[in-house]
């Protein structure tokens, strides 16, 4: 355990962010797998609201610094690939 004051603080500070982290990342990877099951049972209008929220949980994650850009620019594009290739 820590004896330095500012030690101690970064220990609290650190759990604290992995928990929103968490929390985060629970988000977009539910979003992402409702959109998943939308796409099998082919709604095409549930699926285009799931792929809008997904996009938004995505873009939250990278603006709160959870998730780097290019992983949220790779997962938007894998996810508007599935969406087009079901309109298709």
């Amino acid at each position: 355990m820590a004896n330095i004051k500012s030690a101690k603080k970064r220990i609290l500070v650190t759990k604290r962010r992995t928990l929103e982290n968490k929390i985060i990342k629970s988000r977009v990877r539910t979003a992402i797998s409702k959109f998943e099951k939308n796409l099998a049972e082919g709604n095409i209008d549930n699926t285009r609201a799931a792929l809008i929220n997904a996009v938004r949980e995505l873009d939250k994650a990278y603006s709160k610094g959870t998730l780097h850009r290019n992983t949220v620019a790779r997962k938007k594009s894998r996810l508007y690939a599935k969406f087009n290739a079901l309109n298709a």
